[in-house]
């Protein structure tokens, strides 16, 4: 063979070396990139500085917001699974994909900008920010879907921006029930909701078949049950009354109602919204509380408002939307 054929042969294998080691490289990108989480990062101009409602939009799961009823939405937000906003931050929990369930808890700032990001088991459920905005709460389910069953277990954590410290888990924290300290094991706590001075919060806790609203002293370490049937929480602004979902019936397809508790005179009453919400409802103001319903025509799920006095008639809000958080 003369010289010039094992000049090409020498390049022919080279050639086929290299796109070897092309595919392979490609195939470790697109593994790779299969690997990240879907969800989209928020648009440069996008952000919780203007006034009015953000939610996910169920078109995409992106957050957005919607000035007015009546006017149409801004998109642009970062791709979320459960979102809340309030003072100078955003909580928004995304399902990472793979087995077992894992959730992404990514802290923006009011520019949607990634602050910190905590990957913890389980299904994202419930996502509050304090007023101020420093201090963050978050539910999984680590085990079931749906508080509609016995067979479900949460994990409900608190970040404080402040000084950094996570609580993976609030289910140690010293629990007084009926005047006694509680210690059975099957404890689970969801559905925070804070005070405005970022110690003092609200939550939800079920042990032996019952739930019941919990106290809670950041500061102190202590939780104690004022009220039995009490479901997420909400405070107002004027921190005077929790809005929360009370089970008023054992049909599984419609079992808790809106109910508002003064947490003065510990009475509570009905909303006009006669339809079961199971859904940690959200204040716009101190007389307006809004909260997610299954859509119509389709879609996953509408938002809607009604009078936190229980007088009045629902409003559609927002339709093809979740997770409502007002700001202005």
């Amino acid at each position: 063979m003369n010289p010039p054929s094992r000049r090409l042969r020498l390049a022919l294998v080279i050639t086929a070396v290299l796109l070897l080691a092309g595919g392979s490289l490609g195939y470790v990108l697109h593994a790779r990139h299969r690997e990240r989480p879907s969800g989209q990062q928020a648009d440069a101009s996008f952000g919780t500085s203007e006034p009015g409602l953000y939610f996910r939009d169920a078109v995409g799961g992106r957050i957005a917001r919607q000035v007015d009823p009546g006017l149409p939405r801004v998109t642009g937000g970062p791709s979320c699974d459960r979102f809340h906003t309030a003072g100078d931050h955003a909580l928004c929990l995304r399902k990472l994909p793979g087995v077992p369930a894992r959730t992404e808890a990514l802290v923006l700032d009011r520019r949607m900008r990634e602050v910190r990001t905590v990957t913890v088991p389980g299904i994202p459920n419930r996502a509050r920010v304090s007023p101020s905005g420093q201090v963050l709460s978050w539910t999984t389910f680590t085990t079931g879907d749906s508080y509609n069953t016995a067979a479900f277990s949460t994990r409900t954590a608190i970040l404080d921006l402040r000084t950094g410290y996570l609580i993976k888990s609030i289910e140690q924290i010293p629990l007084t029930l009926d005047g006694a300290r509680h210690h059975d094991s099957d404890v689970n706590y969801w559905g925070v909701t804070f005070a405005a001075d970022d110690n003092r919060f609200y939550a939800t806790v079920s042990t032996r078949g019952t739930t019941h609203l919990v106290e809670g002293d950041l500061h102190a370490w202590s939780a104690k049950a004022l009220r039995e049937n009490v479901e997420c929480p909400s405070l107002s602004p004027d921190g005077a009354r929790i809005a929360f979902k009370k089970k008023v019936s054992d049909d599984p397809r419609s079992p808790w109602r809106l109910y508002v508790l003064d947490l003065t005179t510990m009475r509570e009453h009905p909303l006009a919204e006669q339809h079961g919400v199971d859904d940690q409802a959200a204040w716009l103001d101190d007389t307006t509380v809004a909260y997610a319903l299954p859509g119509r025509d389709g879609r996953a799920s509408d938002i809607w408002s009604t009078r936190a006095d229980g007088t009045g008639e629902p409003a559609l809000l927002t339709p093809g939307g979740s997770s409502p958080a007002g700001v202005g």
